[in-house]
């Protein structure tokens, strides 16, 4: 279980580094784009980078179940509002993949330590 709950943190760590370092990389494959300020790029580095990557930080360096089933729930959040997007804006096979990732992490993550 510790070695899973790692690997989670790592995960965070990972994906999120690329939204917050990569933000035009990320913004590409999520087909978005900047308006007339850099607002959505700014977005990017925040909401799907930089939070992840001090998600997994902080699970790191706390190392409780409990940090590490909120490791689950962060990314619960994300398939809930994947889910949401899925049902109100439309499908597409990228939205289901990325949800069965979100919600694959968040359902490994709490299981294993709530």
């Amino acid at each position: 279980m510790f070695f899973i709950n790692i690997a989670l943190a790592i995960v965070s760590i990972v994906f999120g580094a690329m939204g917050w370092l990569a933000p035009r990389a990320t913004m590409d494959t999520l087909d978005m784009q900047d308006g007339a300020t850099t607002m959505a790029r700014s977005e990017v580095r925040a909401a799907s980078g930089a939070l992840f990557v001090m998600a997994g930080v902080g699970a790191l360096w706390l190392s409780s179940p409990d940090v590490f089933a909120m490791i689950g729930f962060i990314w619960a959040g994300g398939a809930l509002g994947r889910a949401t997007s899925l049902l109100l804006d439309g499908t597409l096979r990228k939205k289901w993949v990325f949800f069965a990732v979100e919600l694959g992490v968040a359902a490994l993550a709490l299981t294993i330590n709530l």
